[in-house]
């Protein structure tokens, strides 16, 4: 549900409205974060995440998992439901010992770490074009690799890997599905001109947000809207729908984009909602 919280704190972010449009069960954080700098936070959720079809795959990965020399983690998420899945498996954590860990970045490798297990890898870039480069030289061939992630995600990870000479096994271990449910309150939101920035975390994030809007709605009511994105991945999404980013930190993570965010507006832009009426 979106939640508009008051700011209670004067910061760089003091007086605007910021839509934070990550899954519920990760917004409070980065919602936390603008909050903290002075920013009017509404919770917006674009994207739930669920269980995938079947748990079929990730079981069967799960029985073998002496057989992977890498398991590669590319989400908090899925770690959260590779958590899941372990647990109502009666498995722990421990059975990954046998493998080398890789994670995408530091949030994801965070994630890991609270549930005892240390990321061999993290790398600098923190997208799969990154993590790559960096197991270059690591993965070698005929190695298998246990890829749980989102389903239908980019194959940069897969097919890189695949080229280095790896067994690559990618299952699905969560989908993300568009919310939906706060559609109209985020439409009457921007349209009403009461939105300065709106942040996307992921693809998906910005894709399911930019469907609940006609391109000539997001032509015409966003056109005054600061648009901040996590990474250019992302950006390139936004970009698809029309959406031009104003806003990308240079280190792809929450608290980076939280900062980039601040930096942009402490810069003193002109008031988003004075440009849409220019």
């Amino acid at each position: 549900m979106a939640r508009p919280a008051s700011a209670s704190v004067a910061g760089p972010l003091a007086g605007r409205t910021v839509v934070v449009t990550r899954a519920a069960a990760q917004a409070r954080a980065f919602s936390a974060l603008l909050e903290g700098a002075g920013a009017r936070v509404i919770e917006a959720p674009a994207i739930v995440i669920v269980p995938p079809a079947s748990w079929a795959p990730l079981d069967a990965a799960l029985d073998a998992l002496d057989r992977f020399a890498w398991v590669i983690l590319t989400s908090v998420n899925g770690v959260e439901m590779l958590d899941r899945r372990l647990s109502a498996r009666g498995q722990e954590w421990a059975a990954l010992a046998t493998s080398r860990v890789a994670a995408i970045g530091p949030a994801t490798a965070a994630a890991l770490a609270e549930r005892g297990v240390h990321a061999d890898v993290v790398p600098a870039e923190y997208r799969a074009e990154g993590l790559l480069d960096r197991l270059r030289g690591l993965v070698e061939p005929g190695q298998r690799v246990l890829l749980p992630r989102a389903a239908e995600t980019r194959d940069v990870l897969v097919t890189g890997l695949r080229a280095l000479g790896a067994e690559v096994v990618e299952v699905a271990a969560y989908v993300t599905r568009p919310a939906g449910e706060d559609g109209a309150r985020v439409r009457a939101a921007v349209a009403a001109g009461g939105i300065d920035a709106v942040t996307f975390t992921s693809s998906s994030t910005a894709r399911h947000f930019a469907r609940l809007f006609t391109a000539d709605e997001r032509r015409t009511w966003l056109a005054g809207v600061t648009i901040a994105c996590i990474g250019p991945i992302t950006a390139a999404t936004a970009a698809e729908y029309g959406l031009a980013t104003h806003v990308m930190p240079e280190e792809y993570t929450i608290p980076a984009l939280a900062r980039a965010l601040e930096d942009h507006f402490a810069r003193g832009p002109r008031d988003a909602r004075a440009r849409r009426s220019d």
